[in-house]
């Protein structure tokens, strides 16, 4: 059942691939530090032939005061690599404003004219819509280019999240925030706001499609 699963989404960019590894990279050394840390607390209490007149050690002291920073070291530089990743943007083909409301989306085709739209959850229920996540107009962005989203609030604090594309950006009244999204495939991707914004916080839903080029431009 997909509503039992413990692992992240199916990832539709870039980003999220590397996330993905990274949660990987750090979940194998946290395994391994409490590996390490049970086998000596159970050898320690099964262990009758301890001196416990010893009162130092200078070599175990060594170890267990450089294996940390080491430790931090393996966990850090990928960790960093990535933030920097997160804040690059290298010649955006488009740019996409996005205002949060309450409680719906709004979007604004800066490269355009004349190109604005709401975005409102739909409410009729049948089998041909994801219940509370479908929205009245799709957010149409072409596939294997990179775009520039600018993303702020008209009122308070909302967040704008799609999972699967590793992008979670707060919308703030009064200041613009900007992130890069890349996408590897055609399909459609969901995502809600992250932030407790109201009352109907939990029905803004986010739904992006991704096309080929060719089809956006037509």
């Amino acid at each position: 059942m997909t509503w039992l699963k413990l692992s992240f989404q199916n990832s539709n960019s870039p980003l999220m691939e590397q996330l993905i590894f990274f949660h990987d990279h750090t979940i194998f050394i946290i395994i391994m530090i409490m590996s390490t840390i049970t086998y000596m607390m159970l050898f320690i209490m099964n262990n009758k032939f301890i001196n416990i007149k010893i009162s130092e050690n200078q070599m175990i002291e060594f170890i267990w005061t450089l294996t940390p920073p080491i430790i931090l070291i393996f966990i850090a530089m990928p960790s960093l690599h990535l933030l920097y990743l997160m804040d690059e943007i290298k010649y955006p083909i488009l740019t996409i404003k996005i205002f949060g409301h309450q409680w719906f989306w709004s979007y604004e085709y800066s490269d355009f004219s004349n190109i604005e739209f709401e975005s409102y959850m739909i409410n009729e229920l049948n089998k041909e819509n994801f219940r509370l996540i479908e929205v009245d107009n799709k957010t149409i962005i072409p596939f294997k280019f990179n775009i520039r989203l600018l993303i702020s609030s008209d009122d308070v604090i909302h967040s704008w999240t799609i999972p699967s594309l590793a992008i979670k950006v707060d919308a703030i009244p009064g200041r613009m925030n900007q992130t890069n999204l890349f996408m590897n495939r055609p399909g459609m991707y969901f995502g809600q706001c992250s932030e407790i914004c109201g009352i109907n916080h939990s029905f803004m839903p986010i739904q992006i499609e991704s096309i080929n080029l060719n089809k956006f431009f037509y």
